[in-house]
């Protein structure tokens, strides 16, 4: 059973991931289907396409987009799986909805995606923690090597493009290779900025 154009996954867990660790604690953080931000994002391949082949394998661990397992209510009130929901936990999940797979305990991106992670900012007088449109690439890609930008390569990036994702407790930030727009050197003296509640989930 394969599918022509689109891979066949299935949920890492459940289709949404709304609890976090704290200690020995766990704490649910919604009890709502609406927020995209609680649906689960990892999902096993179980078919690959049979129209075209990808670097991603079946048995393969991908992060995927968010909507391939979210739950809504339509216009009536009546609550529905997503439009990519096949049969039996199994769902159909496009190639433009692939971020990355793992191979060889290692994560990488597919096409033109790279993944940046943020700086921390050392001004105390500064509430936000974060260094604006800055940060260090994490997973790279073929097109940024061809120009020099290498995993560890502190970059700056356009606004607007990134969208943020948690990978093994660790919040990185997706975006294509055009994002990047500038390559201030490798990481020196630069400090990583991970948010409590991810390194939590």
């Amino acid at each position: 059973m394969r599918s022509l154009y689109d891979f066949i996954v299935k949920p890492l867990g459940e289709e949404y991931d709304n609890e976090i660790t704290i200690g020995d604690k766990k704490l649910v953080l919604n009890t709502k289907i609406e927020s995209f931000k609680f649906v689960n994002n990892v999902a096993e391949v179980v078919e690959v396409p049979v129209a075209f082949n990808t670097p991603i394998k079946k048995g393969d661990l991908i992060i995927i987009h968010h909507n391939v397992f979210r739950t809504f209510y339509d216009m009536k009130g009546v609550k529905k799986k997503s439009r990519s929901n096949f049969i039996n936990g199994l769902y159909f999940c496009a190639l433009d909805q692939v971020y990355l797979y793992k191979r060889n305990n290692k994560w990488k991106s597919i096409n033109s995606r790279c993944f940046v992670k943020p700086l921390e900012d050392k001004n105390s007088l500064e509430v936000v923690k974060e260094k604006k449109l800055i940060g260090i690439l994490k997973i790279g890609n073929s097109f940024l090597e061809a120009l020099g930008i290498t995993e560890g390569s502190v970059v700056g990036y356009t606004p607007n493009g990134e969208y943020d994702f948690i990978v093994e407790k660790e919040r990185l930030y997706c975006m294509k290779s055009n994002d990047i727009v500038i390559k201030y050197g490798n990481k020196e003296n630069e400090v990583e900025y991970n948010p409590s509640w991810a390194s939590s989930s």
